[in-house]
């Protein structure tokens, strides 16, 4: 039986800023190299290049009915709820799926069916989604004569560092971001909220379409949807949307990741809707082909019939949750790339 979140939801709230108690749910233009910062931005080259995603096969049979495990973080730094991961965390978890012979593929990767075009044969795939657009999971250090540089501790310097060093890793997470939370969840900082200056934000941003990471919709304040009118939960997807492309002209949202895991009144409108701007009169529409639950255990394959694209299960990336989704699709329950892309 699939997790009620009731609990997990609470402790979201409280991370995110949210204004109420949810209820159960789901019961009933690229850049020179993957790691170098965008031409018009400030920060320093880290000098990171993309690894390959061909190479020698992996130590697998292909298994396309496999599961891919989807795993949920939040804010990066140790804390007392099940939303908080430090960083020497997320480091263990990247070795470890490493180690255990997974890849990783964006959620519209591996929605779109294509983990076997992005993924050598014999390596087993799974998504990271980072919620919130928290300034832990991207933060930049500015040094004395204004120059840039990423976080090292953040989840974006943890990542790309990961993908420098680890022959067939990949920049392939996706970011469900908020335009305008609390706490800095506005684009991963704003006011100077844990040190990020407003003006950082679109670069940010930029930095995450240039180098293959997937931005991902997740409100624009992180709304809870069953509160509110048909009209107003459009507002808010479509508001994002809008708000993302003034970052990143033209980039295409595929994916939503429900606040708190709840879903608006009319269902429907998690996946597809529109919003007429009273200010400009134009009218933004969205469409995702994905959206995420908070929970749920690993996701079957996008190729098994009981796979639902607008009901996608997730694992909250707690303590050791990745080391035991690991143990438990041992030996032979994960999706493993045929490669060829097939």
């Amino acid at each position: 039986m699939r997790r009620v979140i009731v609990m997990a939801a609470v402790l979201a709230m409280a991370a995110c800023g949210s204004d109420a108690a949810p209820r159960a749910t789901k019961a009933a233009a690229p850049s020179d190299a993957v790691g170098s910062v965008p031409r018009d931005s400030t920060v320093a080259d880290s000098g990171q290049v993309a690894a390959s995603p061909s190479g020698p096969r992996g130590p697998h049979a292909p298994n396309p009915m496999g599961r891919v495990p989807v795993f949920e973080y939040h804010v990066i730094r140790a804390g007392k709820t099940e939303f908080h991961h430090p960083p020497e965390a997320l480091r263990r978890d990247l070795q470890l799926l490493y180690d255990a012979g997974y890849r990783p593929v964006t959620v519209a990767e591996m929605n779109e069916r294509r983990i076997d075009q992005v993924l050598p044969a014999g390596y087993r795939a799974f998504a990271a989604v980072f919620d919130d657009a928290d300034p832990t999971q991207f933060s930049y250090t500015e040094a004395a004569d204004g120059t840039l540089s990423i976080d090292p501790n953040s989840a974006v310097g943890i990542w790309t560092e990961f993908t420098r060093t680890h022959p067939g890793w990949r920049n392939a997470a996706t970011f469900c971001v908020l335009s305008a939370g609390s706490s800095g969840g506005a684009f991963f900082g704003n006011g100077g909220i844990k040190g990020q200056k407003t003006a950082w934000r679109f670069p940010k941003m930029r930095y995450l379409a240039e180098q293959g990471f997937e931005i991902c919709n997740h409100t624009v304040w992180h709304a809870r949807l069953d509160k509110y009118s048909d009209a107003y939960v459009q507002e808010q997807i479509a508001r994002l949307q809008l708000a993302v492309d003034s970052a990143v002209p033209g980039y295409r949202i595929r994916t939503l990741a429900l606040p708190l895991g709840i879903w608006p009144r009319t269902r429907s409108l998690a996946w597809a809707g529109s919003w007429r701007d009273p200010a400009t009169g134009q009218t933004v529409r969205y469409d995702h082909a994905a959206v995420l639950e908070v929970s749920g255990g690993p996701s079957v394959s996008p190729r098994d019939p009981a796979y639902d694209p607008r009901s996608i299960d997730r694992v909250i990336a707690y303590r050791d949750a990745v080391e035991r989704t690991i143990r438990r699709l041992e030996p032979d329950g994960a999706y493993v790339s045929s490669g060829g892309g097939r």
